[in-house]
């Protein structure tokens, strides 16, 4: 879980030649994270085909984006036949939706560990994210970022709202949203994986985008979801670090690690206390641009 998980770009598995060109980085801007769906993203007459399709397509890359694929939701045929195409070596992980108690996840983790064996790859080496899109998933957020092979948990907000009644033209920022993106937020960091915000629908709104980026990483999101190319440059600019961040926390820890070294009890920078909490977010942030 080293490389970024910025952007997660969706694309339907039944558009072979879109397949093609994420995997093969035929995009100028690559999603740290390819979704390849099988769920919503394909009509139900072509399942079958966006499983041979994404059957080939999956192999061992070098590639810069991660490879995940949308399985099915709940535990029937479909999710059985959608994991038996897919999971293969060159797999990095498989997306779970509408994922609503986390029992759910027990039953998934038993079904790749079989697929595994089959294909010859070591035990648990498929992730799992799994989407939170119901107000039942949202209360039991906590126990579901806690789930077998879970790296991430992101949030479904359009089912979301869906489920909770809202009219179709909401608020822009989400704000009707708040309480949702915060508490899944909260729900893994609990569980130390990450958090991936929900859609921006107009993807000819950089602006939006953008903006709602910005505060989905003050929310504490590590990434968001993408269902257009072009909104993947916005994006990873959003939730990487600026230059200004940058310098600031490298200013930040070297005033900190000068005053211990003189034996100072507080240290302080610009006026403000450097505590422990200050200093180690400071880090962090360096170390997402120094790994």
């Amino acid at each position: 879980m080293d490389a970024p998980m910025r952007s997660l770009l969706y694309t339907p598995g039944h558009r072979a030649q879109m397949v093609a060109r994420v995997l093969d980085g035929g995009l100028p801007v690559p999603p740290d994270v390819a979704v390849l769906d099988l769920e919503d993203g394909v009509p139900p007459a072509e399942k079958e085909n966006a499983r041979r399709i994404l059957a080939e397509a999956i192999a061992p890359s070098h590639g810069r984006s991660l490879r995940y694929v949308r399985v099915a939701s709940g535990s029937g045929d479909a999710v059985k036949a959608d994991l038996s195409a897919v999971v293969r070596d060159g797999l990095d992980g498989v997306v779970l939706p509408k994922v609503a108690r986390a029992e759910e996840l027990a039953f998934v983790d038993q079904m790749l560990l079989e697929r595994e064996r089959v294909a010859g790859l070591p035990d648990r080496a498929v992730r799992v994210i799994a989407a939170i899109e119901t107000a039942a998933g949202l209360l039991d957020a906590p126990r579901i970022a806690r789930g077998p092979r879970v790296v991430g948990v992101m949030f479904g907000s359009e089912d979301f709202a869906a489920d909770l009644g809202l009219p179709t033209q909401r608020e822009g920022e989400a704000a009707d949203l708040l309480y949702a993106r915060s508490a899944i937020v909260v729900a893994a960091a609990a569980a130390r994986v990450l958090a991936f915000d929900g859609i921006w629908s107009n993807f000819k709104d950089a602006a939006g985008l953008r903006a709602d980026a910005l505060r989905g990483r003050r929310l504490g999101f590590a990434g968001r979801q993408c269902i257009h190319p072009d909104q993947i440059a916005v994006v990873n600019e959003a939730y990487a670090p600026s230059e200004e961040e940058i310098a600031h926390a490298r200013r930040v820890v070297s005033a900190f690690e000068d005053g211990v070294k003189r034996g100072l009890g507080a240290v302080a920078l610009d006026g403000e206390m450097l505590d422990a909490p200050i200093v180690e977010r400071a880090r962090r942030t360096l170390k997402t641009v120094e790994s």
